[in-house]
């Protein structure tokens, strides 16, 4: 009887982290700050799963590694509320809706080639650069509040610009980490005891540790400069395993991955990238559009489930690693000043990404600049959602080829 009312919870557990999670994929508009936002009303205020002071423990373990961490938060919610069926629930409800939505533009845009489609594409790109001006300057503002770690965002812009590989973007963090941990001596919020209980040991995710690193050093061995499935995987995993800061921040290492290497061209990878503006979810789900693109129409469903399997799995494995570790370290300030200098590298990063590809790529004239002046103002002054941001760069795109 007892084993009956315990199956009978953990259904109805599971079926809450489903229906919740779908609720949010359907309806989370404005990228991975707002849905932190959204996150908290429902989970916190809401539904009660748990208090402000276990969020801010969660949402520290996820700033703190690589990864989507809006997505890493929602998986780590559904693992503490129903377990590895509620983890994968959460990801699945969360994350399928704006997938599918990508992989059917994916499906439209070779059929985008009149006046009126390459101009669509084009005001796509023009989002692009909007959005990604606007993620800059929130981003400096939070991460870069004092003059080193205006240096260390300078520095690295300045790196990636002259060199432009994954490599170098990794030395950059690993850079930053280090100098941020020795340099860096702000003062840090000192998180308290942690507040949640894991369903599982260390044992666990010392193994799951081990599996994040064994894919991040075996996958190369089986990719090629083919677009095939392992190197797909390959290349996806390693944008997932080295983004600090999630979101709009993994822009160039994809481009690295699928643009420099061939696979996509950057008038389809900044037409995908405008398009995920204008749908809920998460920004990572760009990867399902990047690998339904990348292959043969017969195989693209295939590979858009490898690319956005395999760009969520390293941030998954680590969170769900680290989470019975946590307590160990979250107090620690040489963690939280090297993870500090991380942030502000992210920031030169991203900036880096904003003047090539999506400047160089998107803006052809002053037209096109008036445009996105525009729509950054409405992000930054009106603080409109980035839908209406979407339509403005397209319908003003599709105008000037009409007229």
């Amino acid at each position: 009887m007892r084993e009956a009312q315990e199956n009978t919870r953990k259904h109805k557990a599971l079926i809450e982290v489903f229906s919740a999670f779908l609720k949010l994929g359907l309806t989370s508009f404005g990228g991975p700050v707002a849905h932190l936002g959204y996150f908290r009303t429902e989970f916190v205020e809401r539904r009660r799963w748990l208090n402000d002071e276990q969020f801010s423990q969660l949402l520290a373990i996820c700033q703190f590694l690589p990864g989507p961490a809006s997505s890493q938060l929602g998986f780590s919610l559904g693992l503490l509320r129903a377990g590895w069926l509620g983890a994968l629930a959460a990801f699945v409800a969360f994350t399928l809706p704006s997938a599918l939505l990508l992989v059917a533009f994916a499906a439209t845009l070779p059929n985008l080639s009149g006046p009126v489609g390459l101009a669509t594409v084009h005001g796509l790109k023009l989002v692009a650069c909007a959005v990604v001006a606007d993620a800059v300057l929130s981003m400096s503002r939070k991460l870069c509040p004092d003059a080193p770690r205006r240096i260390f965002a300078v520095f690295a812009a300045a790196m990636l610009l002259t060199v432009s590989s994954v490599w170098a973007q990794l030395l950059v963090v690993v850079f930053s980490a280090i100098a941020g941990a020795l340099l860096l001596r702000g003062n840090f919020p000192v998180d308290s005891p942690c507040g949640f209980q894991v369903p599982y040991d260390a044992r666990i995710g010392g193994l799951l540790i081990l599996t994040f690193t064994a894919l991040l050093i075996g996958l190369p061995f089986f990719s090629s400069d083919n677009a095939n499935l392992l190197s797909v995987a390959n290349a996806f995993y390693q944008a997932g395993a080295f983004v600090f800061g999630g979101g709009h921040v993994v822009l160039p290492l994809l481009q690295d991955s699928v643009v420099v290497t061939g696979w996509v061209s950057p008038d389809q990878f900044l037409a995908g990238y405008g398009a995920s503006q204008a749908i809920p979810g998460p920004m990572f789900a760009f990867s399902a559009y990047l690998g339904a693109v990348l292959s043969p129409e017969e195989h693209s469903l295939l590979t858009a489930a490898t690319a956005l399997i395999f760009i969520f799995l390293p941030g998954f494995l680590l969170v769900a690693g680290i989470l019975p570790f946590w307590c160990a370290v979250s107090h620690s300030l040489a963690a939280q000043s090297a993870i500090a200098g991380v942030n502000a590298a992210v920031v030169g990063l991203l900036g880096a990404a904003l003047y090539d590809p999506i400047f160089t790529s998107g803006i052809s004239g002053p037209n096109d600049f008036a445009i996105v002046l525009v729509a950054f103002a409405m992000l930054v002054v009106w603080r409109l959602p980035s839908f209406f941001v979407v339509l403005w760069c397209v319908l003003t795109s599709v105008v000037q080829v009409v007229i």
